[in-house]
């Protein structure tokens, strides 16, 4: 029987010094314990631990016993009393036990958990985890950062709940699972608060990095990733919670400012590999851009915060945090930097922000991602909502400021859509600046003619592709009929009317060829569908079509001709706003010419 295999090598150990105890009593106590635990002797074996005469044993042998407990443990079901006598088990050993040597026991099961007991072998382990390390005098603050870091990679493995649904049903139990790690790093917060407290000068900075590097790692795992939003079906949010806990732990170490301001990294590893570096910074960088959309989006901590700062040097502050997330494809990360930017933003007053800052790079690469956002990003309200705050982004700026990121963005957008998105908005600064009393240098004479040479030209000519550039085009059209109307030659306030030559030159001749090339084009391939439908003797035939450049899904030839057709209406409509500005343009000079004879 397994518990009389037990007592006999009980009794044999009593009678030994702890000194004596060989390999072969270590082996024996293990497998002997081990049946105990297997055959279903969980209340008998834990008579033998907490015996006061065996207390000796325990403490050089209990460790062997986690491995096969903690299979028990799962083994049984949560109201079986065979469990509850395992639980006991586990805390006595974490008691008793060799803190050193349980500690390795207990990180090894952990390490070994994959999978959904992952959460459970760490919830299951914490406290008598916490229980030794609290033990420990030599490398504690070591043995926390192991610990720590070890829990960390095992939950990194694991995918965040993101909605609702999946938030309230947790069911590899992450949610609950980060909580309690939380809860087991309390006390040695604590700890480095109270050493703090007892000096000014507090010099063991160990236990307070291995938290740092904690805090860093929830930032990216899983705060990054975790939709924090507060949703109306759950009463307490756990990653909310979670997200309150870390920024708390970091005000009491006294880290948070240091960190949102100083972008400070802690005592980052000298890695020789600049592979693991690079990757040591980028975690590091995602971790201070979770912080920032954590204190300024959602309003953690913000009460610790100094209100002393202006929203112009807090957006300066943030807009490295904001490329990072931008930079990302993941939806929740992406809507994070979309956030974090929109909530600097709005803290302005509009034509507040000064030209100056386009000299950091971050105020010229943030916009350029915001590009590439609005015009590649699959998801539909994130791009619309990417719109809204380039405007936003664009309205902050004082007028100069405005001139240079307008031509910034004409340069490097490489995009129709958004380059004539930038032409409006243009016009519209044109518009405020004639309309108003004061003078705005940077819409009006020498600055704007130089600017309506990046608006008023065809990028390649007459041999432009007009349609994938009808959104420009047409822009560009709207500008100068606005210009022609509004300024008189005689005032010529814009420099519209000295400029005339150039801009015929570069973009209305172009223009008329290339329209005529286009359409002939179109209409020669309207013809030839025409006829090989004729020939088919049937509408329903699958062909491919080539538009712009890129190639169609497959199409019937019924399709194929409205997309021809379609085209042809974009001609047409950039044909008829040319003849109008042309004829504009005519009867104004036509105009002068009879006044001054």
């Amino acid at each position: 029987m397994a518990v009389d295999e037990l007592q006999a090598i009980i009794q044999r150990c009593q009678i030994l010094e702890e000194a004596d105890f060989k390999g072969e009593d270590f082996n024996l106590f293990q497998v002997a314990g081990q049946k105990c635990l297997e055959d279903g002797y969980a209340a008998q074996l834990l008579e033998v631990i907490q015996n006061e005469k065996n207390k000796v044993i325990i403490k050089n042998m209990g460790w062997n016993l986690i491995s096969p407990l903690v299979r028990c443990i799962f083994m049984y079901k949560l109201e079986d009393d065979k469990r509850e006598h395992c639980l006991k088990i586990l805390d006595q050993l974490a008691q008793l036990c060799n803190p050193k040597e349980l500690f390795l026991g207990l990180l090894e099961q952990i390490e070994q958990s994959s999978g959904e007991q992952v959460c459970q072998t760490v919830m299951l382990l914490l406290r008598p985890l916490q229980t030794v390390l609290l033990k420990l005098q030599n490398k504690k603050a070591y043995s926390v950062g192991l610990s720590l870091a070890m829990i960390m990679n095992q939950l990194t493995a694991l995918p965040v709940p993101y909605t609702e649904q999946q938030i309230q049903e947790d069911k590899l139990g992450l949610c609950q699972c980060c909580n309690a790690v939380v809860d087991f790093a309390k006390p040695f917060v604590n700890e480095v608060v109270k050493n703090m407290e007892k000096s000014s000068e507090y010099n063991d900075m160990e236990l307070k990095e291995e938290l740092l590097k904690f805090c860093m790692k929830s930032l990216k795992y899983p705060l990054l990733t975790a939709q924090l939003e507060q949703p109306e079906g759950i009463e307490e949010h756990p990653f909310r919670r979670f997200a309150t806990e870390i920024i708390d732990i970091l005000w009491d170490i006294r880290e948070l400012i240091p960190l949102v301001f100083l972008h400070r990294k802690g005592k980052s590893p000298h890695w020789e590999n600049q592979e693991f570096a690079d990757i040591e910074q980028k975690n590091s960088a995602d971790s201070l851009a979770c912080l920032s959309y954590l204190m300024f989006v959602q309003h953690f901590g913000i009460d610790y915060f100094p209100v002393v700062f202006s929203p112009s040097y807090l957006l300066q502050c943030n807009m490295t945090h904001i490329e990072v997330l931008l930079k990302r494809t993941e939806e929740s990360m992406l809507s994070k930097g979309l956030d974090l930017f929109e909530s600097c933003l709005l803290r302005m007053e509009d034509n507040s922000l000064l030209h100056q800052y386009l000299e950091f790079r971050d105020f010229i690469d943030v916009p350029q991602d915001l590009v590439k956002v609005m015009t590649l990003c699959p998801i539909e309200h994130l791009r619309k909502k990417s719109l809204n705050i380039l405007q936003l982004f664009i309205d902050k700026f004082d007028a100069e400021g405005k001139y240079t990121l307008f031509r910034c963005l004409l340069k490097t957008s490489n995009h129709a859509g958004v380059e004539g998105y930038i032409i409006k908005n243009i016009k519209d600064q044109i518009h405020l600046s004639l309309t108003k009393a004061c003078d705005n240098i940077w819409f009006t004479g020498h600055h704007l003619v130089s600017l309506l040479d990046l608006v008023l030209l065809l990028p390649e000519g007459a041999e432009t592709d007009l349609l994938q550039n009808s959104d420009r085009i047409m822009a560009s059209l709207n500008l100068l009929r606005y210009l022609v109307i509004k300024d008189c030659e005689s005032d010529n306030q814009t420099g519209v009317w000295t400029t005339l030559a150039k801009i015929e030159q570069n973009f209305l001749k172009p223009l008329h060829v290339g329209l005529n090339m286009s359409k002939a084009h179109y209409e020669a391939e309207i013809k030839n569908k025409k006829e090989n439908r004729r020939e088919a003797h049937s509408s329903n035939t699958v062909c491919s079509l080539t538009v712009s450049g890129e190639k169609m899904p497959a199409m019937t030839t019924d399709m194929q001709l409205r997309v021809l057709h379609s085209a042809l209406f974009t001609f047409d409509l950039i044909e008829s706003v040319l003849a109008r500005v042309e004829e504009l343009i005519e009867v104004k000079t036509k105009a002068v010419m009879d006044e001054n004879s």
